[in-house]
């Protein structure tokens, strides 16, 4: 007798509670950034609580690598909402952000009391270790996003880009302009991903097309139409929820890609200091959960009204708000289009002009903010060793450039 591909109990609605606790256990010990927390979530729904089949799953992370956003935080939000319907959506997400975000403020609210934070020891110490950390991430990108000659090419062109256009609209010019030259130029080999080739398999979603349509809709709504309400307002709270909605509707391949574009929005607008910003982005790489709760940091930091929460809250639902709206809406489109071979071509172009764009931010700020002596320089390329070499988690490597930055910087 066959094996059906989703389990028998496919069907079964969990409530909003119980869907809650899981992922905020969840939230509190997945460690090791995005591909790890895919991970975790094999572990507990597939292996575990049979929630999904292997192909389903297999099925799922296409799409969430195909979606803009935070993967992981996507794949949490799909499986939610297939075992809870929209409050399970949200009880994933939240559940699983919840962790991470309260620590980043925190620590946020208490970087807020320091007069001189970039002539901390400890905080020198945590920005050669995010030297080293973005570097070994920068590596990894490349090998399998960039690796050919034609993808390559893309992630230069991309760098090239960013570095004559400063800010937000260099960055998304690299991104366009890479999906353009990935759908005309680059071909997909077939059998590649067995995912793609098999028949179609519904991934759990049964929301009406309407629904989808009118999700899609919003998300275009809200990119557009923010920016002009924040220039025509002048209100600050508006201000930043565009800076972090923006970034969340742009960022391709998750995780570290968020940096260049927090940077422009932050750093460059003047809203946070850099050494604020290293040091807060050094610190997301220590704690559980997603890489996505910086904004909750850079929200307190820039907080509208002196209201560090508000700041905080706003940050964070901003940035998390495009990939509720992508999921809800484009799940029951994915099952139609998944297969078509102009889209992967396109998003192959995209994957290479992220290495680009974050090849260029390594450099400036991260790079040339940080490395300013022999020093901090010895510090990075020993932390870049322990994490290449000796496999030391990037939470454990904080912590240690944090204490040995103490006493040597």
């Amino acid at each position: 007798m066959p094996v059906p591909k989703y389990p028998t109990d496919d069907n079964t609605r969990l409530s909003f509670w119980e869907i809650f606790r899981l992922f905020f256990i969840l939230g509190c010990t997945s460690f090791g950034g995005p591909v790890a927390h895919l991970g975790y979530f094999r572990e507990e729904f597939v292996n575990r609580r049979k929630w999904l089949s292997d192909a389903a799953y297999a099925d799922l992370l296409v799409f969430c690598q195909f979606l803009p956003g935070p993967a992981s935080s996507q794949a949490g939000m799909a499986i939610g909402l297939t075992k809870g319907g929209y409050g399970g959506m949200v009880a994933a997400w939240l559940g699983f952000t919840l962790p991470s975000a309260l620590l980043m403020f925190l620590f946020a609210y208490g970087v807020l009391n320091f007069a001189d934070l970039g002539g901390s020891g400890w905080i020198t110490g945590l920005k050669t270790a995010t030297v080293a950390i973005v570097a070994h991430a920068l590596g990894g990108m490349a090998s399998s996003l960039a690796s050919g000659p034609r993808t390559a090419t893309i992630a230069v062109l991309s760098m090239c880009v960013v570095f004559m256009i400063s800010g937000a609209v260099g960055q998304v010019l690299a991104i366009v302009l890479g999906g353009l030259i990935g759908l005309i130029w680059l071909r997909q080999t077939k059998g590649a991903n067995s995912s793609e080739t098999s028949a179609p398999e519904k991934l759990g979603h049964t929301g009406k097309m309407a629904t989808s349509v009118l999700c899609l809709a919003v998300f275009a709504a809200l990119l557009i139409l923010l920016p002009l309400l924040a220039a025509t307002t002048r209100a600050p709270e508006i201000e930043l929820l565009d800076s972090f909605y923006r970034s969340g509707s742009l960022v391709f391949g998750g995780g570290h890609v968020v940096l260049p574009l927090l940077q422009a929005e932050m750093v460059d607008s003047g809203l946070v200091g850099t050494d604020d910003f290293l040091a807060g982005y050094g610190l997301a790489q220590a704690v559980p959960g997603p890489l996505f709760t910086f904004a909750s940091y850079l929200g307190t930091i820039a907080a509208p009204s002196a209201s560090p929460v508000l700041g905080a809250l706003i940050a964070t639902v901003g940035i998390f708000l495009s990939s509720f709206l992508l999921v809800l809406g484009g799940l029951p489109l994915w099952n139609r289009i998944r297969t078509a071979e102009h889209a992967r071509n396109a998003m192959k172009g995209i994957n290479a002009a992220v290495v680009g764009l974050l090849a260029a931010v390594f450099y400036d700020p991260v790079f040339t903010a940080t490395i300013t002596g022999y020093k901090p320089f010895l510090g990075a390329v020993t932390a870049y060793l322990l994490l290449r070499y000796w496999k030391i988690p990037p939470w454990a490597l904080i912590g240690l450039a944090a204490v040995a930055g103490y006493f040597l910087f």
